[in-house]
């Protein structure tokens, strides 16, 4: 019989059959499977011990930890000897790669008086850890370029592209300046991208109280907000061109690998950046003259804010060792049984700016504690289907060096191999996070259904869901009050899920809890345990719902008989971007044709020359509507491909009989992603191959959906637009080819399989 007569045969018996109970039912599993499955998951969700997770990160940070430092690999050999005694077989990967540590920096107002930056975080007397100045990284920016330069100060706001047109309409250039931006508005790597676009020479980037201090609460040590000499250190390498080491972009950092010279590298700054606390910031933006800002562009210092130029003049000197340093990745690996060929990967990065309670150690607290509720369920007999490896990666912070690097190097591999990453970074108080590759929207939304919050005692999906409808805009409210499923964000960038999903078409999930206890200590020497064990989850409940959320989503994933993805959610989430695009497409063209007239009334509508009638027509540059057509008919396609997938997998689970061929059916399901990618890349930036999700070039850790589309459109390159449209067309037409061979493939097993009926 052929597929299609199956397939047809198999759709009229669905109504036949009466689907058990949700409470039953597991996406992905048989009834009896789910009983077995939830079994396991109630054993494994009672063992995360909340005191463990404190001394845990009592250890882990209590001293600096940065990349190429002792106490780096102290904490990894540390790690891998936890791993072992969870019964995990483990060890470390070893990558060098190129960090930069500062040994001059300088920041000077030289006009109209002079004042010098301290460029230093003070210690406070009741934490401990801050005392540790000779073990701390100084505050500055990895992957600055060397400079030493003076010029006029300019203070461009967020120092996004929208902030310079606004400087470019008042008559004020950068071009031989120096700026000044506060953080926020994108990733801090844009800035100095941006200043030196228009010219600018230096560039310095400080915390902004009303975004970031007093504005937002009482500061450290009274509270959890950024005191006045706090700094927020940081990368600014182009992760947007690619992450990983500057010097050896798509291949893994291993012993003899063809590396780059620095000056090639394209990630390093053209320009010198430092980072400033707000004490340090207001002598230079007080020094200002020029206009008045305007009132978007004021922040929280009892100043004037000017735009500048003016008198002030202010001198930048940064110098850094650009030597090589070593990583050492831990990774962890529990075997599966009958398809242990198959990869479920779960990581959390240990490497921080300073002693980082909060960033990472807190998500990785979590990630240790399912490490050893999995190795106590395989001790009581329980065997993962698939293969599940743990990671603590190293060097998250300058530019996901870590991950990027080990996916680099074993990326043949994960590709035939590799289900799905499940990654976590900070963890606070709060409500749950929900970011993701669509497929695995309904997983993470049945997973929250069973996880209760620590606080509310309800699910941690209802109080995410109540938390919408209380606090979300229109339209989340709606989707909250109307839908059964709570909707998954979109990835860009930020965290170890970048290379395995942007570069190597990995479903992801992107996991953690907070937003009830904000604080401003992020990358400073104050995120410690002082500072979390007093202003975050303080009891470490928080970590031990994230350890049962992420371990019920690992085992979920390795367990299941057919791989859990819902494709009609993304068959979804592709028409809603589409919309989106089009809408960004008529306005896009609205303003050019605008423009044009605009044109044309400045050449001959705005003067009486009599000559005006012997000029040509002004050059306009043409307008044209983007061809939708394909991508509208690939959606619609995707989408009925998915609906009739869900109805067959329906079926096949409710018989509660074996699959044929389950391995078949999922082999061809874990490549699902990778049909949303292109070999050649994003335009201007292969190193990125996902055609759905990828971080902005402008945006940095915020996401562009449809990204060659929409930038394509965002800059009015109308016919790299219509090629855009045709390559995303073409991916989603391979995805529902996918889904629909999946769909024939369980069709035959059912059709083989007893009617449990007679």
């Amino acid at each position: 019989m052929r597929p299609v007569y199956y397939l047809a045969s198999i759709l009229a018996l669905v109504g036949g059959y009466t689907r058990r109970s949700a409470g039953d039912e597991l996406r992905g599993f048989s009834a009896d499977g789910a009983r077995v499955e939830r079994d396991w998951e109630t054993r494994m969700r009672a063992i995360p011990d909340p005191a463990r997770m404190r001394e845990s990160m009592r250890l882990l940070s209590a001293h600096p930890h940065h990349v190429g430092s002792m106490h780096d690999r102290q904490n990894a050999e540390w790690l891998l000897a936890q791993f072992k005694s969870f019964g995990w077989d483990a060890h470390i990967e070893q990558f060098d790669v190129l960090f930069p540590t500062p040994i001059e920096r300088v920041v000077e107002l030289v006009a109209p008086t002079r004042f010098t930056a301290k460029l230093m975080e003070p210690t406070v007397a009741i934490d401990p850890t801050s005392q540790q100045h000779d073990e701390q990284l100084p505050t500055y920016n990895a992957y600055s370029a060397d400079g030493d330069v003076t010029g006029r100060l300019v203070y461009v706001n967020y120092g996004i592209p929208a902030d310079y047109e606004a400087l470019e309409r008042r008559g004020i250039s950068v071009k031989g300046a120096i700026v000044i931006a506060r953080y926020g508005g994108s990733w801090r790597g844009i800035k100095p991208k941006v200043a030196a676009e228009h010219g600018a020479i230096g560039c310095l980037i400080y915390s902004d109280p009303a975004d970031d201090g007093y504005g937002q609460g009482a500061v450290f040590p009274a509270g959890p907000f950024r005191p006045g000499d706090g700094v927020q250190r940081g990368s600014v390498e182009d992760m947007p061109t690619y992450p990983g080491d500057p010097l050896t972009p798509g291949v893994g950092a291993v012993p003899g690998a063809k590396r780059l010279a620095i000056a090639d590298a394209k990630t390093i700054t053209t320009i010198p950046v430092l980072p400033l606390s707000y004490a340090d910031a207001t002598p230079l933006l007080s020094a200002l003259t020029g206009p008045v800002a305007p009132e978007a562009w004021r922040g929280g210092l009892p100043l004037t804010y000017r735009m500048g130029p003016g008198a002030a003049q202010v001198h930048l000197r940064v110098k850094s060792d650009w030597s090589l340093k070593p990583l050492y990745d831990v990774i962890a690996i529990l075997p599966g049984s009958s398809e242990g060929d198959q990869w479920i990967i779960r990581g959390n990065h240990h490497d921080a700016w300073v002693n980082g309670a909060d960033d990472p150690i807190s998500g990785l607290v979590a990630e240790l504690e399912e490490a050893r509720a999995l190795g106590a369920l395989v001790k009581q007999g329980w065997r993962p289907r698939r293969t599940i490896i743990y990671a603590a990666w190293d060097g998250e912070e300058p530019g996901l060096l870590g991950s990027t690097e080990w996916v680099e190097t074993h990326a043949d591999s994960l590709r035939q191999h590799a289900v799905a990453y499940l990654n976590s970074d900070t963890n606070e108080r709060g409500y749950l996070n929900l970011e993701g590759s669509h497929t695995l929207e309904t997983l993470l939304n049945d997973v929250a259904a069973d996880i209760v919050d620590p606080e509310t005692h309800v699910s941690v999906e209802r109080r995410l869901r109540l938390q919408h409808i209380r606090f979300g805009g229109p339209e989340e409210r709606a989707a909250a009050r109307s839908t059964n499923a709570l909707q998954l964000g979109a990835l860009g960038s930020g965290s170890d899920f970048t290379p395995f999903l942007q570069h190597l078409g990995i479903a992801s999930l992107n996991l953690g809890y907070g937003g009830e206890d904000n604080g401003g200590v992020y990358h400073s020497i104050y995120d410690d345990f002082y500072w979390y064990t007093h202003f975050a989850d303080t009891a470490f409940v928080y970590g031990r719902a994230l350890a049962q959320t992420a371990a019920t989503a690992v085992m979920r994933l390795a367990d299941a008989e057919v791989l859990p993805f819902d494709f009609r959610n993304l068959g979804a989430v592709v028409h809603r971007y589409l919309g989106e695009i089009e809408a960004l497409a008529t306005s896009e063209r609205d303003s050019a044709v605008e423009r044009n007239r605009e044109l044309g009334e400045n050449v001959f509508g705005n003067t009486n020359d009599p000559r005006r009638s012997m000029l040509p027509p002004p050059a306009q540059p043409e307008v044209p509507h983007p061809a939708f057509a394909p991508l509208h008919n690939a959606a619609d396609s995707l989408t009925r491909t998915a609906d009739r997938y869900e109805r067959v997998l329906q079926l096949a689970m409710a018989r509660d009989t074996a699959i044929v061929d389950p391995a078949g059916v999922n082999q061809l399901l874990l490549q699902s992603e990778r049909k949303l990618t292109s070999s050649v890349g994003l335009p201007g930036r292969p190193w990125y191959v996902h055609l759905l999700y990828a971080p902005g070039f402008y945006t940095g850790y915020g996401v562009k959906t449809m990204p060659g589309v929409r930038e394509a459109i965002e800059q009015r390159q109308w016919a790299l637009a219509d090629e855009e449209i045709l390559r995303l067309a073409q991916a989603v037409d391979a995805e529902a080819a996918l889904i629909a061979d999946a769909t024939a493939k369980l069709a035959r097993g059912v059709n083989s399989a007893p009617d449990p009926r007679r």
